[in-house]
């Protein structure tokens, strides 16, 4: 009996051993690789992109759609827009940066933060860019159904001042959108509703208070929604309602990612059931390579397993098939 409870304890560290490497073999079968990843990103960016110019709606009702968002907003004594307007408009030093601001980091920032997640966080990486696409979609569709005018292209008695326009010397925007000089023609200038700049801002802000190990990043996080939000209205870019409704699509969003995930999931499952390419792309390929240098046979689950079970002090009789039973076959 002694020599039977210290094989037992003998047996305790390989089982646990086996549980870990069985743990770190399942964790590399559903790692993300970049070569499938970038594909996805830029296969939805450009469907969005192509979405809003596709988007573009008539430009009467876009201009009816923001003047019903500026009374609505006058019901409710909304009025942010107008004097952070007048602000970027009279002081230079607030204008500029602003418009640099609105200009670049929403397409610097966002990518910067994908990759960030999925360098250092991948295994939070999945449901936070499943959050994103999801969002992103929902708010195509909110262009789609209701194109808007942004205050900057009311006509001038509503009194907004297209600071775009106004501060085009100094970047490389032109008068009619943030898009480079000469390219205003291939953006729909009446996507405002929501305001996916407030939307991809808060979910950056998300990722960096959650998952960011400093104080300062953590602050970072809560900066940069809020002084996004005041960017879009000081710039004449968006309302205050199209801020609210880009923080909403992106509530909308989180709620609906577990069940975008379990859709994928499946969808993904049926494909590699009959494409093997695409199960091999999302799962890896399998490999009996369990560490460095080491490699299992058929029948073991950890390195040399089948040598420590068919070695000197193994039991008599003891065979191959016994290897990767573990305590059991200890204790027979």
């Amino acid at each position: 009996m002694p020599q039977t409870d210290a094989r037992r304890t003998e047996a305790a560290p390989r089982a646990r051993l086996r549980r870990w490497t069985e743990l770190r073999t399942a964790a590399s079968h559903t790692r993300l690789r970049w070569w499938t990843e970038l594909p996805l990103l830029v296969m939805v960016y450009a469907s969005y992109s192509a979405g809003r110019l596709l988007a573009r709606g008539d430009t009467d009702d876009a201009v009816e759609h923001g003047l019903g968002i500026l009374r609505v907003e006058k019901a409710l004594h909304l009025n942010a827009e107008h004097p952070l307007n007048r602000l970027f408009t009279r002081e230079a030093w607030l204008g500029v940066p602003a418009d640099f601001w609105y200009a670049s980091l929403h397409y610097l920032v966002t990518p910067a933060i994908l990759i960030w997640l999925f360098r250092s966080r991948a295994v939070r990486y999945r449901a936070a860019r499943t959050w994103l696409m999801t969002s992103t979609l929902i708010g195509l569709i909110g262009f789609t159904l209701m194109p808007t005018c942004p205050p900057r292209l009311l006509s001038a008695g509503h009194g907004f001042v297209d600071t775009m326009a106004q501060y085009s010397s100094y970047g490389w925007w032109g008068g009619e959108a943030s898009a480079p000089r000469g390219l205003g023609g291939m953006t729909n200038q009446y996507a405002a509703m929501p305001s996916l700049h407030v939307g991809w801002s808060l979910w950056c802000g998300v990722m960096l208070w959650r998952y960011g190990r400093t104080p300062v990043v953590r602050l970072a996080g809560i900066a940069y929604p809020l002084l996004t939000t005041i960017v879009v209205m000081g710039t004449a870019n968006h309302y205050f309602l199209d801020a609210a409704a880009g923080a909403a699509v992106m509530g909308i969003g989180l709620l609906l990612t577990p069940y975008v995930m379990r859709l994928a999931d499946r969808v993904r499952g049926l494909l590699g059931a009959r494409i093997p390419w695409v199960a091999g792309a999302s799962h890896g390929a399998r490999s009996s390579i369990v560490s460095g240098g080491c490699q299992t046979s058929a029948g073991e689950r950890i390195p040399r397993q089948r040598e420590s079970r068919t070695g000197p002090e193994a039991e008599p009789g003891a065979s191959p098939k016994d290897a990767g039973e573990g305590a059991t076959a200890a204790a027979r």
